[in-house]
């Protein structure tokens, strides 16, 4: 069992309640937030040579003697997979890490790390803290395609009032949400108080709360036939990529719409084009993509029907404190030798 004293080590900067949350855990629990070493997250699309992510050689030397000192991280080392292999392979005695996104599965995957490595470590992750956020896109998505965002759009850039004509209602519909972890959930239950009927996929089928009804990843072909809309809310893994193929996604109604929250990589791209081209799709709402950023030569970005958000739908100023508070939660469970919410299926990677 943990006992203390352990050394909590923030990679990244922090909410500044962090410190408090960990004392009133264990007040023998040391926790080092240093702001002259750490560096914002860099995101998909941000200038790694930004000023505000360098370092000095010497700067960069402390960074790594400090996060290979830590017991236990919050977050990956500059979000960099290598180095998290690095300092393990260096003889760190990091006992657990607990990264700050909720896919954070995918990043310890692409570390490579040996079967021993990943026993040796519990890797958590902060899977619910942007469920609201993202079930909020997810319902503007659903919204764009049925109140014909497009064609207001269109008919607003030529100053035209135009026609009367008839908007889809979201209580009319069947949506089919991939994925039912924190996100999705959050997802139905949004989804299913505007009125629609929720239809879910789980890769362990089971009741979840305000889905009509749950169903494994083979019942695809079956369920999608009802679907008007469709929301992605699966991780990145080897068992998820480009599960939307081009089939599947034909095997939608005529005329529904796809929100993606989760992983471009779920998607077949090339398919969805394809199939948006075709007309088959009246949208796709994209808060992620296969490649980020996403290639300027894309035929998505030049597709009306095409909403492109740059992976930023879960920005919440809130998001911060809300980690915290679930990392000292966890913090909570690993001195008592409880087990820990969120923990990585090294498997899976989700």
């Amino acid at each position: 069992m943990p006992v203390s004293p352990l050394r909590v080590v923030a990679a990244h900067p922090a909410a500044p309640e962090l410190a408090d949350l960990v004392k009133r855990v264990d007040p023998g629990i040391e926790v080092v937030v240093d702001l002259d070493l750490v560096r914002p997250m860099r995101f998909s699309g941000e200038d790694p040579a930004d000023p505000r992510f360098a370092r000095t050689a010497g700067e960069q030397a402390a960074y790594e003697r400090l996060v290979s000192s830590a017991d236990v991280l919050l977050g990956i080392p500059d979000g960099d997979p290598v180095m998290l292999a690095r300092i393990l392979r260096a003889g760190a005695p990091l006992r657990w890490l607990h990264t700050l996104a909720a896919g954070g599965g995918g990043q310890i995957r692409q570390a490579g790390l040996s079967a021993d490595e990943l026993a040796r470590v519990v890797f958590t992750t902060s899977a619910g803290v942007h469920a609201g956020p993202l079930a909020e896109f997810a319902l503007f998505g659903l919204l764009v395609g049925a109140k014909d965002l497009r064609r207001l759009q269109e008919l607003q850039s030529r100053h035209t009032w135009g026609a009367h004509f008839t908007m889809r209602h979201l209580r009319d519909q069947t949506v089919v949400v991939l994925g039912l972890g924190a996100i999705g959930t959050e997802t139905a239950r949004l989804l299913s108080a505007v009125g629609m009927r929720v239809l879910g996929v789980k890769r362990t089928p089971g009741p979840v709360p305000h889905v009509e009804s749950v169903h494994g990843v083979d019942e695809l072909p079956d369920l999608l036939p009802q679907a008007d809309g469709v929301v992605v809310t699966l991780p990145g893994t080897p068992f998820t990529d480009g599960l939307l193929s081009r089939d599947l996604l034909m095997a939608t109604k005529p005329g529904a719409v796809l929100v993606n929250v989760g992983r471009g990589t779920v998607v077949d791209e090339d398919a969805l084009v394809e199939v948006l081209r075709s007309g088959h799709l009246r949208a796709a709402v994209l808060d992620v993509t296969a490649v980020e950023p996403l290639p300027p030569g894309s035929p998505l970005w030049t597709m009306p029907q095409v909403v492109i958000s740059p992976h930023t739908a879960a920005a919440d100023p809130a998001a911060a404190l809300r980690s915290a508070e679930l990392f000292a939660e966890n913090l909570r469970r690993f001195v008592a030798g409880e087990p820990l919410r969120n923990v990585v299926d090294t498997v899976h990677f989700y």
